[in-house]
Protein backbone atom coordinates (compact mmCIF):
# COMPACT_ATOMS: atom_id res chain seq x y z
CA UNK A 1 0.00 0.00 0.00
CA UNK A 2 2.76 2.39 0.72
CA UNK A 3 4.34 2.05 -2.72
CA UNK A 4 1.20 2.66 -4.07
CA UNK A 5 0.90 5.36 -2.38
CA UNK A 6 3.86 7.05 -3.05
CA UNK A 7 3.95 6.15 -6.48
CA UNK A 8 0.74 8.01 -6.77
CA UNK A 9 2.12 10.74 -4.83
CA UNK A 10 5.45 11.24 -7.34
CA UNK A 11 2.68 10.92 -10.44
CA UNK A 12 1.03 13.65 -9.05
CA UNK A 13 4.25 16.04 -8.71
CA UNK A 14 5.65 14.75 -11.87
CA UNK A 15 2.61 16.27 -13.68
CA UNK A 16 2.28 19.23 -11.86
CA UNK A 17 5.82 19.92 -12.70
CA UNK A 18 4.84 19.24 -16.64
CA UNK A 19 1.91 21.46 -16.14
CA UNK A 20 3.97 24.09 -14.93
CA UNK A 21 6.77 23.70 -17.78
CA UNK A 22 3.66 23.71 -20.19
CA UNK A 23 3.19 27.33 -19.23
CA UNK A 24 7.30 27.98 -20.85
CA UNK A 25 6.19 26.94 -24.49
CA UNK A 26 5.77 30.19 -26.69
CA UNK A 27 4.01 29.68 -29.73
CA UNK A 28 3.15 31.35 -32.59
CA UNK A 29 -0.77 31.89 -33.12
CA UNK A 30 -2.63 30.24 -36.18
CA UNK A 31 -2.14 33.18 -38.20
CA UNK A 32 2.01 32.99 -37.76
CA UNK A 33 1.97 36.09 -35.06
CA UNK A 34 3.71 36.38 -31.58
CA UNK A 35 2.76 39.30 -29.42
CA UNK A 36 5.36 41.29 -27.02
CA UNK A 37 4.44 43.86 -24.46
CA UNK A 38 7.38 45.91 -23.14
CA UNK A 39 7.01 47.30 -19.88
CA UNK A 40 10.40 49.72 -18.60
CA UNK A 41 11.37 52.01 -15.96
CA UNK A 42 8.50 51.33 -13.42
CA UNK A 43 10.56 52.37 -10.45
CA UNK A 44 7.81 51.41 -8.28
CA UNK A 45 8.24 51.80 -4.53
CA UNK A 46 5.30 50.72 -2.46
CA UNK A 47 7.04 52.12 1.09
CA UNK A 48 7.39 55.72 -0.65
CA UNK A 49 4.17 54.87 -2.44
CA UNK A 50 5.65 55.77 -5.63
CA UNK A 51 4.56 54.70 -9.19
CA UNK A 52 2.08 52.98 -8.65
CA UNK A 53 -0.21 54.02 -11.27
CA UNK A 54 1.92 51.61 -12.88
CA UNK A 55 0.21 48.63 -11.89
CA UNK A 56 -3.15 50.12 -13.67
CA UNK A 57 -1.20 50.58 -16.96
CA UNK A 58 0.62 47.61 -17.43
CA UNK A 59 -3.13 46.40 -16.52
CA UNK A 60 -4.48 48.43 -19.54
CA UNK A 61 -2.42 47.91 -22.08
CA UNK A 62 -2.51 44.16 -21.13
CA UNK A 63 -6.44 44.53 -21.78
CA UNK A 64 -6.17 46.41 -25.15
CA UNK A 65 -2.99 44.30 -26.80
CA UNK A 66 -3.72 40.82 -25.14
CA UNK A 67 -0.22 39.83 -25.69
CA UNK A 68 1.32 36.44 -25.83
CA UNK A 69 4.73 37.28 -23.89
CA UNK A 70 5.76 39.91 -21.65
CA UNK A 71 9.32 41.66 -21.23
CA UNK A 72 10.58 44.01 -18.18
CA UNK A 73 13.64 45.53 -19.56
CA UNK A 74 14.97 47.36 -16.03
CA UNK A 75 14.87 49.51 -12.93
CA UNK A 76 11.11 47.93 -12.06
CA UNK A 77 11.40 47.94 -8.23
CA UNK A 78 13.62 50.33 -6.27
CA UNK A 79 13.31 49.55 -2.47
CA UNK A 80 14.75 48.08 -0.31
CA UNK A 81 12.36 44.94 -0.15
CA UNK A 82 11.49 44.50 -3.37
CA UNK A 83 9.22 41.18 -2.53
CA UNK A 84 5.75 42.22 -2.22
CA UNK A 85 6.09 44.71 -5.15
CA UNK A 86 7.41 42.11 -7.55
CA UNK A 87 4.73 39.91 -6.57
CA UNK A 88 1.56 42.05 -7.43
CA UNK A 89 3.19 42.74 -10.92
CA UNK A 90 3.12 38.60 -10.93
CA UNK A 91 -0.39 38.78 -9.76
CA UNK A 92 -1.47 41.01 -12.64
CA UNK A 93 0.10 38.39 -15.42
CA UNK A 94 -1.34 35.23 -13.58
CA UNK A 95 -4.58 37.14 -13.37
CA UNK A 96 -4.20 37.21 -17.48
CA UNK A 97 -2.43 33.50 -17.56
CA UNK A 98 0.42 35.78 -19.38
CA UNK A 99 4.16 34.29 -19.19
CA UNK A 100 6.60 37.55 -18.57
CA UNK A 101 10.50 37.43 -17.99
CA UNK A 102 12.65 40.26 -16.83
CA UNK A 103 15.98 41.87 -17.58
CA UNK A 104 17.93 43.95 -14.89
CA UNK A 105 18.03 47.38 -14.74
CA UNK A 106 21.14 48.91 -13.00
CA UNK A 107 18.81 50.54 -10.04
CA UNK A 108 17.70 46.68 -9.54
CA UNK A 109 20.34 45.99 -7.68
CA UNK A 110 21.02 48.94 -5.26
CA UNK A 111 18.88 47.84 -2.34
CA UNK A 112 19.15 45.12 0.61
CA UNK A 113 18.61 42.36 -2.86
CA UNK A 114 21.90 41.48 -4.85
CA UNK A 115 21.05 40.78 -8.44
CA UNK A 116 21.59 36.92 -7.59
CA UNK A 117 19.40 36.93 -4.57
CA UNK A 118 16.46 38.42 -7.52
CA UNK A 119 16.72 36.52 -10.00
CA UNK A 120 16.19 33.25 -7.36
CA UNK A 121 13.28 35.09 -6.64
CA UNK A 122 11.74 35.97 -9.62
CA UNK A 123 12.34 32.75 -11.22
CA UNK A 124 10.07 31.22 -8.73
CA UNK A 125 7.12 33.47 -9.49
CA UNK A 126 4.06 31.74 -11.26
CA UNK A 127 5.01 32.18 -15.06
CA UNK A 128 7.80 34.01 -14.96
CA UNK A 129 10.19 32.60 -17.44
CA UNK A 130 13.54 34.05 -16.26
CA UNK A 131 16.37 30.64 -16.39
CA UNK A 132 19.90 32.77 -15.74
CA UNK A 133 22.71 29.97 -16.30
CA UNK A 134 24.37 31.23 -13.07
CA UNK A 135 28.17 31.16 -14.68
CA UNK A 136 27.83 34.54 -16.88
CA UNK A 137 28.37 38.34 -16.05
CA UNK A 138 25.12 39.45 -14.62
CA UNK A 139 22.02 37.26 -13.52
CA UNK A 140 19.16 37.96 -16.30
CA UNK A 141 20.93 36.11 -19.30
CA UNK A 142 18.80 33.60 -20.81
CA UNK A 143 16.66 33.05 -24.38
CA UNK A 144 13.35 32.28 -24.91
CA UNK A 145 12.60 30.13 -27.76
CA UNK A 146 9.09 30.42 -29.83
CA UNK A 147 7.86 28.03 -31.56
CA UNK A 148 5.75 27.00 -34.80
CA UNK A 149 3.67 24.81 -36.57
CA UNK A 150 6.34 22.09 -36.56
CA UNK A 151 7.39 22.57 -32.75
CA UNK A 152 10.77 23.96 -34.01
CA UNK A 153 11.62 27.74 -33.14
CA UNK A 154 11.02 30.00 -35.45
CA UNK A 155 12.05 33.03 -33.54
CA UNK A 156 14.25 33.47 -30.60
CA UNK A 157 13.95 36.17 -27.75
CA UNK A 158 17.53 37.24 -25.84
CA UNK A 159 17.31 38.53 -22.50
CA UNK A 160 20.82 39.94 -21.33
CA UNK A 161 21.83 41.20 -18.13
CA UNK A 162 23.52 45.09 -19.15
CA UNK A 163 24.94 45.06 -16.08
CA UNK A 164 24.75 48.11 -13.72
CA UNK A 165 27.42 50.46 -13.47
CA UNK A 166 31.55 50.11 -14.04
CA UNK A 167 33.70 47.87 -12.27
CA UNK A 168 36.95 49.62 -13.54
CA UNK A 169 36.30 53.08 -11.26
CA UNK A 170 38.16 55.56 -11.45
CA UNK A 171 39.97 54.68 -14.69
CA UNK A 172 36.50 54.28 -16.34
CA UNK A 173 33.55 55.96 -14.69
CA UNK A 174 29.77 55.65 -16.08
CA UNK A 175 27.40 52.52 -16.50
CA UNK A 176 28.22 48.86 -17.18
CA UNK A 177 28.69 47.31 -19.94
CA UNK A 178 28.51 43.21 -21.39
CA UNK A 179 30.85 41.11 -20.05
CA UNK A 180 33.28 38.74 -22.38
CA UNK A 181 31.69 35.91 -21.17
CA UNK A 182 28.19 37.47 -22.10
CA UNK A 183 29.40 37.62 -25.91
CA UNK A 184 30.58 34.32 -26.01
CA UNK A 185 27.37 32.76 -24.84
CA UNK A 186 25.49 34.81 -27.30
CA UNK A 187 27.94 33.71 -30.04
CA UNK A 188 27.90 30.42 -29.02
CA UNK A 189 23.92 30.05 -28.56
CA UNK A 190 23.35 32.11 -31.82
CA UNK A 191 25.50 29.80 -33.65
CA UNK A 192 24.07 26.43 -32.25
CA UNK A 193 20.38 27.48 -33.46
CA UNK A 194 22.10 28.83 -36.63
CA UNK A 195 23.16 24.83 -37.43
CA UNK A 196 20.14 23.63 -36.24
CA UNK A 197 18.39 25.88 -38.91
CA UNK A 198 20.49 24.44 -41.53
CA UNK A 199 22.84 26.96 -41.26
CA UNK A 200 20.41 30.09 -41.50
CA UNK A 201 19.84 32.13 -38.47
CA UNK A 202 16.48 32.50 -36.69
CA UNK A 203 15.29 35.46 -36.59
CA UNK A 204 15.69 36.93 -33.01
CA UNK A 205 14.90 40.12 -30.35
CA UNK A 206 17.18 40.97 -27.87
CA UNK A 207 16.51 42.98 -24.71
CA UNK A 208 18.46 44.73 -21.66
CA UNK A 209 18.18 48.02 -19.75
CA UNK A 210 21.03 50.14 -20.40
CA UNK A 211 21.61 50.95 -24.53
CA UNK A 212 24.49 50.01 -26.44
CA UNK A 213 26.84 52.62 -27.99
CA UNK A 214 25.70 52.63 -31.23
CA UNK A 215 22.22 54.08 -30.01
CA UNK A 216 23.95 56.97 -31.15
CA UNK A 217 24.57 56.33 -34.48
CA UNK A 218 20.75 54.52 -35.07
CA UNK A 219 19.67 58.73 -34.60
CA UNK A 220 20.39 60.14 -38.06
CA UNK A 221 17.38 61.60 -38.91
CA UNK A 222 18.78 63.75 -41.64
CA UNK A 223 20.55 60.43 -43.16
CA UNK A 224 17.38 57.18 -42.52
CA UNK A 225 14.28 57.27 -41.54
CA UNK A 226 14.01 57.37 -37.41
CA UNK A 227 10.82 57.20 -35.86
CA UNK A 228 9.80 58.57 -32.66
CA UNK A 229 11.66 61.33 -30.33
CA UNK A 230 15.02 61.49 -28.62
CA UNK A 231 14.97 64.15 -25.62
CA UNK A 232 17.86 63.36 -24.02
CA UNK A 233 21.60 62.13 -24.11
CA UNK A 234 21.91 58.29 -25.03
CA UNK A 235 23.03 57.23 -21.58
CA UNK A 236 25.61 53.94 -22.50
CA UNK A 237 28.69 52.82 -21.31
CA UNK A 238 31.85 54.31 -21.95
CA UNK A 239 33.51 51.41 -22.94
CA UNK A 240 31.91 49.42 -25.95
CA UNK A 241 32.62 45.69 -25.21
CA UNK A 242 31.22 44.43 -29.05
CA UNK A 243 28.11 42.85 -28.25
CA UNK A 244 26.80 45.04 -31.25
CA UNK A 245 29.52 43.84 -33.21
CA UNK A 246 28.75 40.19 -32.38
CA UNK A 247 25.04 40.24 -33.46
CA UNK A 248 25.79 41.89 -36.56
CA UNK A 249 28.07 39.20 -37.45
CA UNK A 250 25.82 36.25 -36.26
CA UNK A 251 23.28 37.44 -38.56
CA UNK A 252 20.53 36.84 -36.29
CA UNK A 253 19.61 39.79 -34.21
CA UNK A 254 16.96 41.81 -36.03
CA UNK A 255 16.15 44.58 -33.41
CA UNK A 256 17.38 45.40 -29.80
CA UNK A 257 14.68 47.21 -27.12
CA UNK A 258 16.01 48.83 -23.82
CA UNK A 259 14.95 51.11 -21.32
CA UNK A 260 16.81 53.34 -19.22
CA UNK A 261 16.65 57.01 -21.14
CA UNK A 262 13.39 57.84 -19.76
CA UNK A 263 12.14 60.34 -22.65
CA UNK A 264 13.70 58.55 -25.73
CA UNK A 265 11.26 56.61 -27.53
CA UNK A 266 13.00 56.17 -30.84
CA UNK A 267 13.67 53.67 -32.99
CA UNK A 268 16.04 53.66 -35.71
CA UNK A 269 18.63 51.57 -37.89
CA UNK A 270 21.99 51.13 -37.78
CA UNK A 271 23.85 48.24 -40.14
CA UNK A 272 20.32 47.34 -40.61
CA UNK A 273 19.67 45.82 -36.57
CA UNK A 274 16.68 47.96 -35.49
CA UNK A 275 18.02 50.34 -32.37
CA UNK A 276 14.79 50.82 -29.89
CA UNK A 277 13.93 52.42 -26.76
CA UNK A 278 10.68 51.21 -24.95
CA UNK A 279 7.79 53.56 -23.53
CA UNK A 280 8.63 55.04 -20.08
CA UNK A 281 5.83 52.67 -18.00
CA UNK A 282 6.00 55.19 -14.75
CA UNK A 283 4.12 58.66 -15.18
CA UNK A 284 6.43 61.30 -15.84
CA UNK A 285 6.06 64.73 -14.11
CA UNK A 286 7.10 67.25 -16.67
CA UNK A 287 3.78 67.62 -19.48
CA UNK A 288 6.28 67.89 -22.17
CA UNK A 289 7.69 63.94 -21.66
CA UNK A 290 6.31 61.24 -23.11
CA UNK A 291 3.10 59.78 -21.90
CA UNK A 292 3.42 56.20 -19.56
CA UNK A 293 2.90 53.09 -21.72
CA UNK A 294 4.64 50.21 -23.77
CA UNK A 295 6.12 49.29 -26.58
CA UNK A 296 4.21 46.51 -28.87
CA UNK A 297 6.46 44.20 -30.69
CA UNK A 298 4.86 41.68 -33.02
CA UNK A 299 6.60 38.88 -34.73
CA UNK A 300 5.91 37.06 -38.11
CA UNK A 301 6.36 33.79 -38.05
CA UNK A 302 8.91 32.95 -40.89
CA UNK A 303 10.03 35.96 -41.77
CA UNK A 304 12.76 38.58 -40.64
CA UNK A 305 10.29 41.09 -40.00
CA UNK A 306 8.12 42.44 -37.14
CA UNK A 307 5.77 45.33 -36.27
CA UNK A 308 6.18 47.87 -33.60
CA UNK A 309 4.35 50.65 -32.02
CA UNK A 310 3.78 52.49 -29.06
CA UNK A 311 0.63 51.91 -27.02
CA UNK A 312 -0.12 54.54 -24.32
CA UNK A 313 -1.86 54.14 -21.16
CA UNK A 314 -4.91 55.97 -22.05
CA UNK A 315 -5.21 53.63 -25.26
CA UNK A 316 -3.79 55.54 -27.80
CA UNK A 317 -1.49 53.92 -30.62
CA UNK A 318 1.19 56.20 -31.37
CA UNK A 319 4.55 55.32 -33.65
CA UNK A 320 3.65 51.80 -35.32
CA UNK A 321 5.98 50.68 -38.23
CA UNK A 322 7.63 47.98 -39.76
CA UNK A 323 10.76 46.58 -39.77
CA UNK A 324 12.27 46.48 -42.37
CA UNK A 325 9.96 48.18 -44.55
CA UNK A 326 9.69 51.58 -42.88
CA UNK A 327 13.12 51.99 -43.08
CA UNK A 328 14.81 53.57 -46.13
CA UNK A 329 18.45 55.59 -46.11
CA UNK A 330 17.44 59.41 -47.28
CA UNK A 331 18.81 60.32 -51.17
Amino acid sequence: MNKILIFIILSFLLLNQVSAKSHDILKFSSAGQFKIVQFTDTHIDLIKGSNLEVYQTIRQVIDIEKPDLVMLTGDIVCQNDPQEAYRKLSEVFASCHLPWAMVFGNHDSEHNFSRRQLADFLQGLPLCLNNDPGDLTGNSNFILQVYGENNKPKALIYGMDSNSYSTLKPQVDGYGWFGFSQINWYIHESKEFTQLNNQVPVPALAFFHIPVPEYNNAWNPKKTVVIGSKNEDVSCADLNSGMFAAMLECGDVMGIFVGHDHTNDYIGLCNNIALAYGRVTKKMKDPADPLAGGRVIVLKEGRREFDTWIREAGGKKVLACTYPNSFAVKK
